[in-house]
């Protein structure tokens, strides 16, 4: 091949390389499999070697340096890098405004609204279209070079788009952007010589819970966060490391003046500029449209791909921002609106340890009370003796502390600068803290259990997760009533609750005759129970309501389940060896088949749900559920699936043949796309179930 020849294939193969690389990482599309892409970047790579002198800064293969640093060099910042001032309600925004109001009484103030993406700040900085520099906030004075790491990441671009034909074709996005902002059209047809673009560098929830699989895998310590990793990566001296940590990138902000009206159209421009940006940003003409644009993120937040601690809001208007100026380190016409903590610190009491329905033993945290998400915590999991020596927790320490959504509070960091003298380390106990048993653990397990299976504590968690709203589910019966019930001696295990009398329950505390008749009626109601909902409500260990769906499929009833193998159980979708095991094991157990009679003997009769003769169109098929679906509840979704022969999966594998793909989907797309498993819309999913 000429030299030639080489060039225009080099530049054929660039252009190419450049389009897949815009499509997939910035508009989240593929054209071609990832196995396609790296043929061609291997192909580049072969004539860039062949013909050196041809290789320029911005072609796909300088994203990755060959060599480590030192050390950083310091980076001086043109224009010095903010940070955002809080707020976290409602009320406290209504204040920003007022003060904004009162420094610029004439501004008719109007917003632009974002995600607060929990990531790394990074100036990007380009010189005549090439990136030249990338480097950190710092102390928004001086930051550090981080050029060849911010490299690696693959939604960076290394140089400035500015011919669509070049990457194949002009996308609709960004058609329908220059008709909605005919100004920035203009604005990018001639840049400036020097051009900076501030952003996050992130790591997506499906990266990061693969990279975490992978450290697992090689025995090393699980990643803390999202945003450590991502920070820790850019600030590695070997840009390999960097490279082999699947980050991503967003823009929030054009420094660089291009005569924009707008924050909204410098997004545009950003966009335009072959940059991604927030897709979930509205522009909002009072602050009441703002706070309803908080209100419906935070609800949807953990279906996002990404970790997000928040929205910036900014008045809009480029002008009406710049003569709100600066109050110390902070814009006056920005703030980061942010949802209520789901982190606090707080300092650890005591550790005791509960007994769990299987007879594990959990450590549990006993703290100063402290608010967290609205909700005031005073005890949080420690999960197990591992994890207590993985965060080197001791009694005494100032603790970080985790809630999100509906998942138990769980201690998550520990701030070791200010424990006190005379901390304790903590040992799980060599024997149960209720019944005095033998407490142990079996290779290959970080639990530890109690030996005895009749132990109080236990039985009383097992009858818990017997009325529960996913098994037996049985009205006016929880917990507290549970405890009154075995306190009185009036049951000893869940079948006896069957056998309880009007009588027996009248005289308790708190009931009368209405209410035991209503409770005697409730239970009479769950004799006759779905067979998934009794066989969950057993509390076999690795069995949740999926599995038990699965189960009562497969099987029909429950002594086919008695009968089953190791190895039939292991044919089930979702159940490896462990779960096998566990299943075969209870029902081999000799108190396990006594429960059974007496349940049966006390009138208990689990169904099997009839299915309707429907076509098996998706037998073997396996589904996974991300983000709203608008047409169909996920409950019904799912139902249809399985009528007509299909699995239903919480996580995506190799394995999986569908992600149904709804509104604002989850890390389950990303990891969809990681494994190239299918992705279909609902209108597609809804024509597949016919």
């Amino acid at each position: 091949m000429t030299k030639q020849e080489a060039q225009k294939r080099i530049e054929k193969l660039r252009s190419e390389i450049n389009h897949h690389r815009y499509l997939y990482h910035v508009l989240d599309r593929q054209e071609i499999s990832d196995a396609a892409l790296d043929s061609l970047k291997k192909e580049l790579l072969r004539l860039e070697a062949g013909f050196p002198d041809l290789v320029t800064p911005d072609s796909p293969t300088q994203r990755v340096g060959g060599k480590a640093l030192t050390k950083f060099k310091k980076v001086p910042h043109r224009t010095e890098m903010l940070s955002l001032n809080d707020a976290f309600s409602p009320e406290e925004m209504r204040e920003w405004e007022e003060r904004v109001k009162r420094l610029e009484p004439r501004l008719k103030l109007k917003y632009f609204a974002e995600l607060k993406v929990d990531g790394f700040a990074i100036s990007l900085e380009y010189e005549n279209r090439l990136l030249v520099r990338a480097s950190t906030r710092g102390d928004g004075k001086v930051g550090e070079d981080v050029t060849d790491n911010v490299k690696t990441v693959e939604s960076v671009p290394l140089s400035l788009m500015q011919d669509f034909s070049k990457i194949g074709r002009t996308p609709d996005e960004i058609q329908k952007i220059f008709i909605e902002f005919p100004r920035v059209l203009n604005a990018v047809r001639v840049l400036p010589r020097h051009l900076e673009v501030r952003g996050e560098i992130y790591m997506a929830k499906a990266a990061f819970e693969a990279a975490n699989r992978e450290q697992k895998k090689n025995g090393l310590p699980l990643h803390a966060n999202p945003r450590n990793i991502a920070a820790g990566s850019i600030r590695q001296l070997d840009p390999k490391v960097a490279a082999s940590r699947k980050l991503d990138f967003l823009a929030y902000d054009l420094v660089t003046d291009l005569g924009l009206k707008t924050h909204e159209e410098e997004h545009a421009a950003a966009r335009i500029l072959g940059f991604k940006t927030v897709e979930l940003a509205r522009n909002c003409e009072t602050l009441d449209e703002v706070i309803k644009f908080w209100h419906e993120v935070s609800q949807k937040r953990e279906e996002l791909p990404c970790l997000i601690d928040g929205v910036v809001v900014q008045v809009n208007q480029t002008a009406d921002f710049d003569k709100l100026g600066v109050a110390g380190k902070a814009p006056r016409g920005a703030i980061a609106f942010k949802f209520e903590a789901e982190e606090a610190t707080t300092i650890l009491r005591d550790i005791i340890v509960q007994v769990g329905r299987t007879g594990v033993l959990t450590p549990v945290a006993v703290m100063d009370p402290v608010a967290i998400g609205g909700v005031t915590v005073s005890r949080a999991t420690l999960h197990n003796q591992d994890e207590i020596e993985r965060l080197g927790v001791k009694i005494g320490d100032t603790v970080v502390v985790k809630r999100a959504g509906d998942v138990i509070p769980a201690v998550v960091g520990v701030l070791e600068r200010l424990r006190p003298k005379g901390a304790r380390a903590f040992r799980m106990p060599a024997h149960c803290p209720i019944c005095g048993s033998k407490a142990a653990r079996k290779d290959g397990e970080v639990a530890y259990r109690c030996s005895n299976p009749h132990c109080a504590a236990v039985q009383r968690e097992r009858i818990y997760h017997f009325v529960s709203r996913g098994a037996f589910d049985i009205q006016g019966l929880g917990p507290k009533i549970v405890d009154v019930l075995l306190d009185q001696g009036l049951i000893r295990d869940a079948a006896d609750i069957f056998n309880l009398k009007k009588e027996d329950i009248e005289i308790l505390d708190r009931f009368g005759e209405k209410s035991a008749e209503n409770l005697i009626r409730a239970i009479a109601d769950r004799k006759n129970i779905s067979l998934p909902r009794f066989i969950f409500g057993l509390g076999i260990s690795h069995v949740g309501e999926e599995t038990a769906i699965d189960l009562a499929r497969r099987f029909g009833s429950i002594q086919e389940l008695l009968r089953a193998s190791s190895a039939d159980l292991e044919a089930i979708r979702d159940v490896g060896s462990v779960v096998a095991s566990s299943i075969h094991d209870w029902f081999l157990r000799s108190r396990s088949r006594e429960f059974l009679d007496k349940l049966k003997r006390s009138g208990v009769h689990p169904v099997a749900e009839a299915r309707a003769k429907v076509s098996q169109a998706l037998e073997g098929k396996t589904f996974v559920l991300t983000g709203a679906l608008s047409s169909i509840t996920r409950d019904e979704a799912k139902r249809r699936i399985r009528d007509r022969g299909g699995d239903i999966s919480e996580s995506v594998s190799s394995k999986t043949n569908y992600v149904v793909v709804g509104e604002e989907p989850g890390s389950k797309f990303e990891r969809a796309r990681e494994l190239g498993v299918k992705t279909i819309t609902e209108k597609e999913f809804l024509k597949l179930l016919g």
